[in-house]
């Protein structure tokens, strides 16, 4: 199932769901959300930026930790895991697999 990021329509909210953006694992035959599940105030789902990589492409180590670190302090656990997950069948990667499998129980995948 496709995974869509949501988020409010204003800023300043305290609400611990919808005060930055966040994730959810839906059906593509399933409505977009209009209200956050935890306070029910007014979100929109976000356009994601694809995140594709090239077998052979020039980002290095430094990058693709790089990258997962970032997905992972913006709470999108499944998108950090994806990444690592992919990144680690490299041999020189493997050291990523755990960290992938740790973001997708973060994520709320039974791994």
């Amino acid at each position: 199932m496709p995974i869509y990021e949501y988020e409010a329509t204003t800023s300043g909210r305290n609400c611990p769901q919808c005060s930055r953006p966040f994730e959810v694992i839906q059906s593509i035959a399933e409505e977009p959300l209009h209200s956050c599940p935890v306070c029910g105030q007014e979100i929109k789902r976000r356009i994601s930026l694809p995140r594709v990589i090239l077998p052979g492409s020039a980002k290095g180590k430094d990058e693709i930790e790089r990258k997962v670190a970032e997905y992972e302090r913006q709470g999108m656990y499944s998108h950090a895991a994806e990444l690592a997950d992919k990144e680690s069948e490299k041999p020189e990667k493997a050291h990523l697999k755990e960290r992938a499998m740790e973001n997708y129980r973060k994520a709320g995948y039974d791994v």
